[in-house]
């Protein structure tokens, strides 16, 4: 079930893959000392895994894509109204993969988190996702890569770098086998920084 605790930042949770992350942020808030509670799932894809993740912990989730709300304001508007409805403290996008519209990073600003695999400014930025950036790490040659939790502004994965995890490269890593290990830096790393921006927010508001 979905926790609903009074004292806790809430969260809204963007995903459109898997939802292995969302799933670890969601095991963070049932911590007893966590500060944040997930409140709410938004998705463009209704199938993806992630959605089904949220249905098994009885989390609210909504569909909202171009096909859903075909005019660009109206769906801006939907997310925006989604967000404010459930009185949404902290955005936390895990595996995302559509622009967030400007208007809500804006509305959210300092708020709204993401989380890369690898270690930026490094493998960052359009088209830099999953695979793609595993196998550009193996051919840089690099010796170490890792996992980043940022906030999110205007641009991909520009945002003030919050945290790291670093991760070493193995002689004879694939793409896969280097996803693997760090898919787990991820998530250990991402639900302890989002525990601390929750925190953070709470202090802030109780000033």
């Amino acid at each position: 079930m979905t926790e609903k605790v009074q004292g806790r930042a809430r969260v809204a949770v963007f995903a459109s893959g898997a939802g292995s992350n969302a799933e670890a942020l969601i095991q963070g808030s049932h911590r007893i000392e966590s500060a944040y509670s997930i409140v709410l799932f938004i998705s463009n894809n209704s199938r993806c895994g992630a959605m089904d993740i949220a249905a098994m912990y009885d989390i609210p989730r909504y569909h909202i894509s171009a096909a859903t709300h075909p005019d660009p304001k109206g769906y801006v508007q939907a997310m925006l109204n989604i967000l404010r409805r459930e009185k949404t403290d902290l955005i936390a996008l895990a595996g995302y993969m559509k622009r967030l519209p400007g208007e809500v990073i804006e509305r959210y600003r300092h708020r709204v988190f993401n989380i890369h695999p690898a270690l930026l400014p490094l493998h960052g930025g359009a088209g830099m996702f999953g695979a793609h950036v595993h196998e550009a790490v193996l051919r840089a040659g690099a010796t170490e890569t890792g996992a980043t939790v940022h906030c999110v502004e205007g641009e991909y994965d520009t945002g003030t770098i919050l945290a790291q995890a670093k991760v070493s490269v193995l002689p004879g890593d694939t793409p896969e086998t280097l996803s693997d290990r760090v898919r787990l830096s991820e998530h250990a790393l991402y639900p302890d920084v989002l525990q601390q921006q929750a925190e953070s927010f709470l202090q802030y508001q109780s000033v």
